[in-house]
């Protein structure tokens, strides 16, 4: 990593998450309705802090640039990101809440419903933004939750040729700007139909090639992910696990993803590890408490037979 202060840098969110696990039947609501929660806890998430929680995990030095509220709840996304290795020398503290949300996971499919809380006054600036920090990584990622930060940062290491990934997970009337300035987009499922209009994900990939050059990556759920490399698709099929909880498995196949970026992976191998990844979180409740470490990614490719690809990649190519 010589010349470089980190593998990665990223822009973007943090939150404060309280996770209640609902029972296997919900009745009905109403007014009286009352529901016996199957269990309840408070974890760190947010989407640009587990990505890096996850990259941190594989190996890769990471660096965090966010705002958080000068209260007990920044303190504990702080130390959490601090015991996971990430740097946190760039975060902001203003007089505000830090972000939280009430994520309702069903106990049964690990499907969830979030319900989110921002203060406005937590938005992260474009002036907020560590430009010497940026130009110091191999790599920058970025949300778009603060959409103008994001677009100050990726258009700040634009002429370094430094890559720029992203978690771009709704349409805004920037979002185009954004997508401009990022090399390897990754979009939630159904941002790229948002984006064209085309509802299948293969025609919206190829329909926004016209636009964008680079690699471009959609998450899919269920499905796994799909990416288009020039003109050539590659779609990796989701590893059937048995779900607790989804909150953060974007996230980290977004860490996944980046690990297999800067190692210099073929897309095939990238899309694999990463899906991987991600499968191993949603068998884990929460964001940061799911990211997975390279053994247990790689124990659950060698449950699928696809062991001795994975052991040679993390093996052999320590960071």
């Amino acid at each position: 990593m010589s010349g470089f202060t980190a593998d990665v840098v990223g822009v973007g969110a943090n939150s404060v998450d309280t996770v209640l696990l609902l029972p296997e039947t919900i009745p009905s609501l109403t007014v009286s309705t009352k529901i016996r929660l199957r269990g309840q806890s408070v974890r760190c998430g947010g989407q640009t802090a587990t990505t890096l929680a996850t990259c941190a995990a594989l190996g890769l030095k990471a660096k965090y640039v966010g705002v958080i509220g000068r209260d007990e709840e920044g303190w504990r996304i702080r130390d959490a990101l601090a015991r996971r290795g990430v740097g946190a020398a760039h975060i902001i503290e203003r007089d505000v809440p830090t972000q939280t949300a009430t994520i309702l996971v069903h106990v049964d499919t690990g499907s969830r419903i979030v319900l989110s809380d921002r203060d406005p006054r937590l938005a992260l600036r474009p002036n907020d933004v560590p430009i010497e920090a940026l130009h110091g990584a191999r790599l920058v990622h970025v949300d778009d939750v603060d959409v103008a930060a994001a677009i100050e940062a990726a258009s700040a290491v634009q002429a370094a040729g430094v890559p720029v990934t992203s978690d771009i997970d709704h349409v805004s009337s920037r979002t185009e700007e954004l997508l401009a300035l990022v090399t390897h987009p990754i979009f939630s499922e159904e941002v790229p139909h948002l984006l064209t209009g085309v509802t299948e994900p293969e025609k919206a990939l190829r329909e926004l090639r016209r636009r964008h050059r680079g690699l471009l990556c959609v998450t899919l759920g269920e499905r796994g992910a799909m990416a288009l490399d020039g003109d050539r698709l590659y779609h990796q099929p989701a590893f059937p696990v048995v779900a607790r909880d989804t909150t953060g498995a974007g996230d980290v196949f977004r860490g996944g993803f980046i690990y297999g970026l800067l190692r210099g992976w073929s897309v095939p191998d990238l899309l694999e590890f990463a899906v991987a990844a991600a499968a191993v979180s949603c068998t884990r409740l929460g964001a940061f408490d799911s990211v997975p470490m390279p053994d247990d990614i790689e124990q659950l490719l060698r449950t699928f037979g696809r062991g001795v690809v994975g052991s040679r990649r993390l093996e052999s190519e320590a960071p």
